[in-house]
């Protein structure tokens, strides 16, 4: 079992500075490594304070000058943003600059703000997400490749700096698409999924959806690994878990707002954070979530664990105005205690 650090890069209002963020979540990533978590995660977002990373790749890049061992992911890039001959071109060079260590990441992307802002017809996301993850393929194994498809056109191309991983970085697809999951079986790709701030209820159904899109695959679960995205927090302190939660809460609401075009802002940027029908009280979330004391942390990883049986948990360590130095110390606590625990017990449990 790997644990992964989830680093959004959020700015919950101007009380923050877009630069304190940032050095935040650089600062989180340098922790991670410090506590032995193996990935560092980074997500891509534009034009709002949902999560201020434009480029999850130079997030990687330059992070990669600050850390040695652990493994530096994009979670993911927004494929039908970018001109994929370009991105190739960077996935190559931050490959090299990471010495390998680069986790590929990729999704359709889902908010029709940034979609807008680039000109992209949101509704066309996933047929381009398709055809720009075929030309990243072609791109990074083959040395010249052409391509001739719905959306682009490329003569002949070769590029110049190429990924030492080989044939390919690891590449993982953010989808809750069955289709888009069968893709990833059927190429031999890795999942990252969410149960947002659902219990076990809604990980059981996401086992089933896995389990579905292998077998149309002729293939197992386990044949590709999975990255279950999850809000946990262990402490005692019940403001410190009130904080997390109340942050948790925070970036939930932004999301869906943005998911369902409904977002609101008063200035063009910061966007409000609107009570919904669909929030979660703090006890109902502390009820569903790996939150609360040390074993109770350890204990409900354990059920989660078992239920969806995923490779790796990537715990969202930045959220919202969190306060940092609790948040460094949570990072450590989780090397200390949370992860040599639980990896001991799927040990013995697996003896």
């Amino acid at each position: 079992m790997e644990f992964a650090t989830f680093i959004l890069a959020a700015q919950r209002g101007y009380h923050q500075s877009s630069a304190s963020v940032v050095r935040n979540s650089i600062e989180q990533a340098i922790f991670s490594e410090q506590a032995g978590f193996s990935t560092a995660w980074f997500a891509e977002h534009h034009f709002n304070n949902y999560s201020l990373v434009p480029s999850p790749l130079l997030m990687v890049a330059h992070c990669a000058g600050l850390t040695s061992t652990i493994r530096l992911g994009t979670a993911v890039c927004v494929l039908p943003l970018y001109q994929p001959q370009r991105l190739l071109a960077e996935i190559g060079f931050v490959d090299v600059v990471a010495n390998g260590r680069l986790e590929l990441g990729v999704g359709s992307g889902y908010q029709q703000f940034e979609f807008d802002r680039f000109g992209v017809n949101i509704d066309e996301a996933p047929a381009i997400f398709s055809e720009c993850l075929d030309i990243l393929l072609k791109g990074l194994k083959q040395r010249i490749f052409t391509h001739s498809g719905r959306y682009m056109q490329i003569p002949p191309t070769a590029i110049s700096v190429r990924t030492l991983q080989k044939p390919t970085p690891p590449i993982w697809i953010a989808s809750a698409s069955s289709k888009t999951m069968a893709r990833a079986y059927r190429e031999g790709h890795n999942l990252f999924v969410t149960a947002l701030h659902d219990g076990l209820e809604t990980l059981g159904l996401l086992r089933g959806i896995i389990k579905t899109a292998a077998a149309s695959e002729g293939k197992e679960v386990r044949d590709s690994k999975v990255s279950l995205l999850r809000c946990c927090y262990a402490s005692d302190d019940g403001a410190e878990i009130n904080s997390y939660i109340d942050n948790a809460r925070f970036q939930r609401r932004l999301s869906e707002a943005l998911r369902q075009r409904r977002q609101q802002s008063k200035d063009g940027y910061m966007l409000e954070e609107m009570p919904t029908h669909q929030d979660l009280s703090f006890d109902t979330m502390r009820k569903n979530l790996p939150i609360g004391s040390i074993n109770r942390v350890i204990d409900r990883l354990l059920e989660e664990i078992d239920v969806l049986k995923p490779d790796q948990i990537a715990i969202q360590t930045q959220l919202g105005d969190f306060d940092q130095n609790t948040m460094l110390r949570q990072i450590e606590l989780w090397g200390d205690k949370i992860i040599p625990a639980v990896q001991k017990s799927l040990g013995q449990s697996q003896a």
